[in-house]
């Protein structure tokens, strides 16, 4: 499986950005997804995951309210639209999938991760 993350970018505080992972496999809809992100100097960090259909989303407390996580698969895709977005949110962001867990919260053991996509929101 091969997950590409892209989307990011500058974004002036109280802006939006959607992000969006792309993967490479068949059985896509057998995944759950999430995204995380690591801001420098910090560890990376649970931003929001969502269930094999979508049937189900959790959100950190720092991005609930403000993210949305989607899945469409049929285009093997997942979404992470991020509005009202604070210059904390800067970070890069990466998506992952797991076909056992679906992250709440912490670092859990994802089975595939994608390279991460620059966002940066500026005060």
């Amino acid at each position: 499986v091969q997950l590409q993350a892209s989307g990011g970018g500058l974004v002036q505080a109280g802006g939006s950005l959607r992000l969006s992972c792309a993967a490479s496999v068949r059985t896509f809809s057998t995944y759950a997804v999430a995204w995380f992100r690591q801001a420098p100097g910090k560890e990376r960090e649970f931003v929001a995951s969502i269930s094999w259909r979508g049937g189900s989303t959790y959100y950190a407390d720092s991005t609930k309210g403000r993210f949305t996580i989607s899945r469409d698969n049929t285009k093997n895709m997942v979404y992470l639209q991020m509005n009202s977005l604070r210059p904390e949110d800067t970070a890069v962001y990466y998506c992952a999938a797991d076909s056992v867990t679906i992250p709440k919260r912490g670092l859990p053991h994802m089975d595939y991760w994608g390279e991460g996509t620059q966002v940066t929101v500026s005060s």
